[in-house]
């Protein structure tokens, strides 16, 4: 079974700067992590190699220095790593980057087998947006599992593979037949530590490094900037709220007392909503 991984390197969040012109990350000085919704994506793809057998190959789209975080993947236990790298991917937007890594996976296949399964964590921590992944999934013809909490089994005769996948309103079991893309929730497995043997493996690894010919992305026009329809109008913090959030002191009271005392009090600070309420008959 051969399985991709893509993963992102993202600037801390914490210190997170924005380009005054464009509107884009600014990522230069900023320290960057592993995307941390990947690193669930990475473990539970080593966890059904480990189990079944094959190869897990970690995909990443980024600057040169990408390379450190794809070879921190290579510590956990991947078998290879791929970064994919030029100038022409910078500023891509969600739909340039799904094309990026769909044409990058296509090639990887075709240089060390077709993909079972791709990997990827829900969303990244930079954008939130949670659009990548489907979007691979969707130029790549893979039925798509999102936000899935556990892998019960595969089987390889048969080629399929259920999971458990979270929802509103409850837990959905889902059968799907290979090749599939699963977008992988947090908190699903405990995330290993490498081996030694793990990481003198990835200190003497080489992350095959790949351009956008290398990965045979002929139309240049549908990366980057160029290929990027979203636009990013305006980026700016939430204003402080002057007002202070009340205190409703609760010994010794029952729950009937403080509901009502509550909601007098949001009605006293929202009579619009209290208006509203009434309108609709109390519903």
């Amino acid at each position: 079974m051969h399985i991709v991984v893509c993963i992102k390197q993202v600037p801390d969040s914490a210190q997170i700067r924005v380009h005054p012109v464009t509107n884009t990350i600014m990522r230069q000085g900023v320290p960057t992590i592993i995307n941390p919704y990947d690193l669930f994506a990475l473990e539970e793809a080593l966890r059904l190699r480990d189990t079944y057998g094959g190869e897990v190959t970690v995909l990443t789209m980024g600057p040169p220095m990408a390379e450190d975080a794809l070879r921190k993947t290579l510590g956990y236990g991947a078998d290879r790593a791929v970064l994919l790298t030029d100038r022409y991917f910078a500023g891509s937007d969600t739909l340039a980057t799904s094309f990026a890594l769909s044409q990058a996976i296509a090639k990887v296949g075709e240089t060390f087998g077709t993909p079972d399964i791709v990997f990827t964590g829900k969303q990244t921590i930079d954008g939130d947006t949670a659009q990548v992944g489907p979007g691979i999934a969707k130029r790549l013809d893979l039925m798509q599992l999102t936000y899935v909490a556990k892998i019960p089994s595969v089987d390889l005769d048969a080629r399929e593979i259920k999971v458990e996948r979270r929802c509103e309103g409850g837990t959905q079991m889902l059968k799907s037949r290979f090749p599939c893309l699963i977008t992988m929730l947090e908190g699903t497995n405990e995330i290993r530590r490498g081996s030694l043997e793990d990481a003198l493996y990835a200190a003497r690894s080489q992350v095959l490094k790949w351009s956008a010919a290398d990965a045979g992305i002929d139309d240049l026009t549908r990366c980057g900037l160029r290929g990027s329809p979203t636009v990013v109008k305006r980026v700016f913090a939430p204003t402080a709220r002057a007002e202070k959030a009340a205190l409703i002191d609760t010994p010794e009271r029952n729950l009937r007392d403080l509901a009502d005392e509550l909601i007098a009090a949001i009605l006293t600070r929202g009579p619009a909503l209290e208006q509203e309420l009434a309108f609709n008959g109390g519903q």
